[in-house]
């Protein structure tokens, strides 16, 4: 069994020596390379190849969703990019920055058809292959319209935060596991504790994202701090403050919603003290977190072959198995 930073390497490689993009019409497929060589993490393509190496050598099939998957998430990035008007991907312009709007939505349109140009060209399950494929791409579309919705809703609860997160986030990373293992011959039963893997696994890390964001440092976390508060994003954090406040601390929070003064950060920062929405969100950080290892302790593989996942998990997580 490999790493996880050996089989991004080998990978990166694979990406590079078949690259999926002619060279013409230029401004058509150079933002497409320009966005696929921002060292992307590479999570949810490697999640592919390591379900795949955990029931046999890693196929030709596997190299070729995994492919399919990464272009996939690509696609989506440029897109939640130009709908978020963002300006900045991994420190980096954004496509349609860049590039400009015209060639941002077409690269997203080409990204999303060499995705399936590459599963295309899967030998074995290809009916089974498409079907989760097919799934996981409308939930993800679901998921980002849900996040829409909840910019101008008042009335988001938990369980519908926790439903948009794992329709925009966790299902790739569970249909990746869930495809590579199809391919490496596992069972369905085996498949679907993969699948609940990374589902559990992508709703925890999303969790402490949320955390991090308020509460973690800017050089660890790599962004500015408090960047969600300053945007009045709807996590876990403020639905849960919201949830538990007092009708005074309901008041306070619903003024800086509405206003951005020197002060804002901080005074957030105590208000989800207070309210107990820190403890929380870390105990439900641990909760999915928990759930993913245990699916994974259930899959029918030694425990040997599962440590690279196990790995993987704990440092995504910084946390120990």
């Amino acid at each position: 069994m490999q790493s996880f930073a050996q089989l991004v390497q080998q990978f990166e490689a694979y990406l590079k020596e078949k690259m999926p993009f002619p060279q013409q019409p230029e401004n058509l497929y150079e933002p497409c390379r320009y966005l696929l060589g921002l060292d992307g993490k590479r999570v949810r393509p490697v999640l592919c190849l390591m379900a795949n190496e955990l029931f046999d050598d890693i196929t030709n099939d596997a190299w070729l969703a995994a492919t399919g998957i990464e272009l996939f998430h690509n696609f989506t990035l440029i897109h939640d990019d130009i709908m978020d008007k963002a300006p900045l991907r991994r420190g980096n312009p954004t496509v349609h920055a860049k590039y400009g709007m015209t060639a941002g939505i077409l690269c997203g349109d080409i990204m999303a058809i060499q995705a399936y140009d590459q599963l295309a060209g899967i030998q074995q399950a290809l009916p089974q292959v498409l079907h989760m494929f097919n799934r996981t791409a409308r939930e993800v579309c679901e998921g980002q319209q849900w996040d829409m919705d909840f910019e101008t809703r008042d009335d988001v609860s938990i369980d519908a935060y926790i439903h948009m997160i794992t329709l925009k986030t966790s299902v790739l990373l569970a249909a990746s596991l869930h495809i590579g293992a199809l391919l490496g011959g596992s069972t369905e039963g085996n498949a679907a504790k993969l699948y609940e893997f990374g589902k559990n696994l992508g709703i925890a890390f999303q969790l402490q994202d949320d955390y991090l964001d308020a509460f973690g440092t800017s050089d660890k976390v790599g962004k500015q701090q408090g960047g969600d508060i300053l945007a009045n994003k709807k996590t876990y954090l403020l639905l849960k403050a919201l949830e538990n406040a007092t009708d005074a601390q309901r008041t306070e929070i619903g003024y800086w919603l509405t206003n951005s003064g020197e002060g804002k950060i901080a005074a957030m920062l105590e208000l989800f003290k207070a309210t107990g929405a820190d403890t929380a969100c870390r105990e439900a950080v641990k909760i999915y977190s928990d759930k993913a290892f245990a699916c994974l302790e259930d899959v029918a593989v030694l425990s040997k072959r599962k440590e690279p996942l196990y790995d993987l998990a704990g440092y995504l997580l910084q946390r120990e198995k």
